[in-house]
């Protein structure tokens, strides 16, 4: 039998290829984009969700003295050596702000971060298929889902709400009902205020619940790690804490 043989000019285009490849094999980063884009836009209603497919986030409750609208900063860096060029998208739908990169190709190596001012006052949800989150300075609801990332929340007191499939859960505030959930990853809990309730799992992951001093009613529950709880006991407390992982340790203290 014949023995088959590559001709040069696929030999040749393997090797641009390869090249290229090498070139870009560093990944890019959002914040080497020395020159961001901003934009406006106008909000209807007191709630804003933020749909974004493929970004890092940053959601900041904006001062009291602007102008009641959404302030939108973009970093964005990206190449596709074999396919279309790399696009970012943003658009406002009502009270949805659409966050899109298009990045597709033999070779394509894209990133991009958005910073989000939002008023006060407005209550806000957050879906991320891949990117990680954070937010500070919140007052109202805040609810946090992303698909990939981690998530951290700071210097909040409104209700908050955040989920994860694949990332940490890191919160520091003083909201008195928190939810932190995600399935591949550590959650820790760090709240000012006494709250009234407290709900927090991991399906792979420890778990850590730093709390004010005062008596709570605990659960927890592990399936393969020890558990510490060092806070005061009450099963009659009107401040209830919940803390599970399916593999690691739970650890509900008080601060020092």
């Amino acid at each position: 039998m014949a023995a088959r043989t590559v001709p040069a000019r696929a030999f040749a285009a393997i090797g641009a290829v390869a090249v290229l490849v090498t070139g870009l094999s560093a990944c890019s980063s959002a914040e080497e984009d020395k020159d961001p884009e901003h934009r406006s836009f106008a909000l209807q209603g007191r709630t804003l969700t933020i749909d974004s497919d493929d970004s890092a986030l940053e959601i900041v409750a904006a001062d009291e003295h602007t102008s009641g609208k959404v302030e939108v900063t973009r970093w964005f860096k990206g190449s596709v050596v074999v396919g279309s060029e790399p696009e970012v998208t943003w658009k406002m739908e009502d009270d949805r702000l659409v966050l899109r990169m298009h990045c597709s190709g033999v070779v394509a190596d894209c990133a991009a971060k958005h910073r989000i001012e939002v008023p006060r006052g407005i209550a806000v949800k957050v879906k991320d298929s891949d990117g990680s989150v954070q937010a500070r300075g919140f007052r109202d609801a805040l609810n946090i889902r992303t698909g990939d990332g981690s998530v951290r929340v700071t210097d909040s007191t409104g209700p908050l709400e955040l989920r994860t499939g694949d990332g940490s859960v890191r919160a520091e505030v003083s909201s008195r009902r928190v939810s932190a959930h995600t399935n591949d990853g550590s959650v820790q809990l760090e709240l000012r205020t006494v709250p009234d309730l407290v709900e927090s799992r991991s399906g792979d992951g420890s778990v850590t619940i730093t709390l004010p001093r005062a008596t709570y009613k605990v659960s927890t529950e592990t399936g393969d790690g020890g558990v510490d709880v060092s806070v005061p006991r009450n099963d009659t407390s009107a401040h209830v804490v919940n803390a599970r992982t399916g593999d690691g340790k739970v650890t509900v203290r008080t601060a020092n």
